[in-house]
């Protein structure tokens, strides 16, 4: 087996690991405690300072059996609250000391309620996040739960981080971000080389795994990844959008790409990839932290855009990495994506680039038909490009 196949078997085991090993392995090795968060966005940072590990928890995909947890929600919301309650129930989340629960939509704020009536001994923080992005309002808004957060976890970790404790954490998680970027760069200038199942699964494995370790392994990727002997497709360039939060099973995935798509961009894991520009190190951290989330962030339907117009953000994408058409895939019963997709197709349509659209469930084993729709797209964008 190739170092890089390596790489890639131990991503898709931790991605398949629902009893959360690399988690328990963790702890054991360090003392440290772990803080589990749910999808789009947290300050990774401050966790990492407390001398945790972040813990991204994406819900239990296809390969967990949901039994208990179609009790707690009814079945017209996604998918993901049901199983990460599944998770919890069935104690393959024990490994966690505290649950952040971040401001995605009302599905989360009521499990965030649940999660403190079904485990009263965990630490548990529903993490609003502001709404007004003026530094004054916001900012000092975002601050003070940052503050909350940071004091919170000291608490619980029995340390108290310095400020240079927190600028490495910045510095660290900036590294990261970067790294990420330049992946997914790669990806788009060569999308032979560096296959869409992979990169996803690269970026996932950055869930479990300490931000030092991911950032190498991606670093040792890429350099592989350079000389490795796979021949370019004819393929078309698609970014995907509205995965924001539940993530699609990997088949998806994987048939998206053996469809004749070449996916140059996409929002899924976009809590790695949220903030755009690096955080400055210098300053007071928890300020520099707040302040980033008000600047260069995503569009991304669970974040309030005052300013940007609605589809620009993705038509800039579109246009900067030459993509010829965009794929809206969501979860089913998704209100924030599906109520943004009408402002976002009403974009598209006005610079005259094709799209097609599904919705998914991240237990959803039918993975062919979203490869029969998307090929029966890209031909089509073959056949008469953009009209």
């Amino acid at each position: 087996m190739s170092r890089l196949r390596e790489i890639v078997t131990r991503c898709e085991d931790l991605y398949n690991d629902l009893e959360f090993t690399s988690v328990k392995s963790w702890k054991a090795k360090t003392g440290g405690k772990a803080i589990g968060y749910m999808p789009v966005y947290v300050p990774r940072e401050i966790i990492h300072a407390c001398k945790m590990l972040p813990v991204g928890i994406m819900g239990g995909g296809l390969n967990l059996e949901i039994i208990k947890g179609d009790a707690y929600f009814q079945s017209y919301i996604c998918h993901i609250p049901r199983s990460t309650i599944e998770l919890g129930v069935t104690g393959r989340l024990d490994s966690l000391d505290g649950m952040l629960f971040p401001a995605i939509c009302d599905v989360i704020r009521n499990l965030s309620g649940m999660w403190q009536i079904l485990f009263k001994d965990k630490y548990i923080k529903y993490l609003d996040l502001p709404q007004n992005l003026d530094k004054a309002i916001g900012g000092e808004f975002y601050k003070h739960e940052c503050q909350t957060l940071f004091n919170d976890l000291v608490k619980l970790g029995e340390f108290e981080p310095s400020d240079k404790d927190l600028r490495r954490s910045i510095r660290l998680y900036n590294e990261n971000r970067q790294t990420i970027e330049a992946l997914y760069a790669m990806r788009a200038a060569k999308p032979n080389l560096v296959p869409t199942y992979e990169t996803y699964l690269l970026v996932r494995a950055g869930n479990v795994l300490d931000v030092e370790e991911h950032t190498a392994m991606l670093k040792e990727y890429m350099k592989l990844a350079e000389t490795e002997p796979r021949k370019p497709k004819d393929n078309v360039r698609v970014v995907v959008s509205g995965a924001f939060c539940e993530q699609p099973p990997i088949g998806i995935v994987k048939a998206l790409e053996d469809s004749g798509c070449y996916i140059v961009d996409d929002d899924w894991m976009l809590g790695s990839r949220f903030i755009l520009e690096d955080i400055p190190e210098n300053g007071q951290p928890l300020l520099a932290i707040a302040e980033a989330y008000l600047g260069e962030t995503v569009e991304t339907a669970s974040k309030y855009e005052p300013t940007r117009r609605k589809g620009d953000f993705l038509v800039g994408r579109v246009r900067k990495l030459k993509a010829e058409g965009v794929i809206f895939a969501a979860p089913s019963f998704c209100d924030p994506a599906l109520l943004e997709r009408p402002m976002l197709t009403e974009a598209l349509v006005r610079e005259k680039i094709p799209y097609t659209s599904f919705n998914y469930s991240e237990n959803t084993g039918q993975f062919r038909v979203f490869g029969e729709q998307t090929g029966t797209f890209a031909d089509s964008i073959k056949l008469w490009g953009g009209q």
